[in-house]
């Protein structure tokens, strides 16, 4: 199987890779970097991250990559991402087309593909608005509810999950010094997160918390100095927040932080009904780290209890997080049977052998 990978990145991720990669100056060495910091590894199948010649991998929104590689391939003018893309598939000869970005390339773009791709198949986990991926054989995804929502809207579905990476295995051996830690987003989409982000806050007073926070732009503009002028007060982190807030973290560095924690606190975004098993739930198990998250249907592998704790309320929260830490030595074996279950359940060879599968009948 030729396959075609593609990607995206956060705005907010684009300063570190621009720092780790500052001395590259071809395609595959930025690419190379990008990979070696594990920004979304676990949604990038086994040959991506084998560096099989069957396998090519891009970000296909990161313009110094893509024009990098149009340069190097003599491709004329200024060619808009699209193009570039586009030439890339058809240069790799293309079979299987895994797109991680569909809101940017939506089914019009799948109408554009070269003759040698087969089948195209997009990953979504959130709602999109009126964007159309009907013309992929499949939206991938692990969030039942959110599955229904593309098959109401004409398209075929098909479950799939992230996979542990093997990298996390790196971490979380030592001491970990960090009793609580968080790194998300914050915004107006997360407002039951974040009343229940300002109740772990306080607890800063006599436990070490680490937030990481992923302001959206209208809550960095509240909170400038010209924004307090305007009438922007709900969209401002409370101070509670605010005061133990850091900047967010991503990569390799996000792995360090999970390391580092006893506890990472969870809590899904307001649009994902009851589904859980988000990004975070993957990598806090991977690290290691004890999964505290909100309750709801999770995935085979995350048990209350007995590999994750959960809580129903913003206070409720603060308690589970309170008698775990308490109770430490106890919830650091629950901590490890997570580790050894996201291992074992979602493993890349798991994942690339369901991939294939998935193929094959779509």
């Amino acid at each position: 199987m030729r396959l075609f990978q593609n990607s995206a990145l956060y705005p907010s991720y684009l300063p570190r890779l621009d720092q780790l990669a500052a001395s590259t100056q071809s395609f595959a060495e930025r690419r190379r970097v990008f990979l070696h910091d594990r920004f979304g590894a676990s949604h990038f199948l086994q040959p991506v991250l084998d560096g099989s010649p069957e396998a090519f991998f891009t970000n296909g929104d990161d313009e110094v990559l893509q024009r990098r590689w149009a340069r190097e391939q003599g491709m004329s003018g200024e060619p808009t991402l699209e193009a570039i893309l586009l030439a890339q598939i058809e240069h790799h000869a293309t079979e299987v087309f895994y797109n991680l970005d569909p809101v940017r390339y939506p089914s019009a773009f799948v109408a554009k593909l070269p003759g040698c791709v087969k089948k195209a198949l997009c990953w979504r986990a959130a709602p999109s608005g009126n964007a159309d991926f009907t013309a992929y054989r499949a939206v991938l995804g692990n969030a039942p509810s959110i599955l229904d929502i593309w098959r109401r809207n004409g398209c075929r579905v098909e479950t799939f999950f992230p996979a542990h990476d093997p990298v996390m295995d790196e971490y979380g051996h030592g001491e970990r010094p960090i009793d609580v830690a968080f790194a998300g987003g914050y915004s107006r989409h997360h407002r039951v997160r974040a009343r229940t982000l300002e109740q772990v806050a306080q607890l800063a007073d006599r436990r070490n918390i680490v937030l990481c926070l992923d302001a959206s732009r209208l809550t960095r503009l509240a909170e400038s100095t010209i924004g307090r002028l305007l009438p922007l007060r709900q969209h401002r982190r409370p101070d509670a927040i605010a005061a133990i807030a850091r900047l967010p973290v991503f990569g390799r560095a996000l792995y360090e932080l999970i390391g580092s924690s006893k506890i990472v606190f969870n809590g899904a975004i307001d649009m994902a009904g009851t589904d859980r098993g988000n990004m975070r739930c993957f990598e806090t198990m991977g690290c290691g780290a004890l999964l505290v998250s909100d309750a709801g249907s999770y995935p085979a592998g995350m048990q209350e209890g007995v590999t994750i704790e959960t809580y129903g309320t913003p206070e409720q929260a603060v308690e589970v997080i309170s008698r775990s830490l308490q109770d430490w030595p106890r919830m650091a074996e629950i901590a490890a049977l997570g580790r050894t279950r996201i291992r074992d359940i979602y493993s890349k060879d798991v994942q690339w052998k369901q991939f294939g599968d998935l193929v094959g009948r779509v």
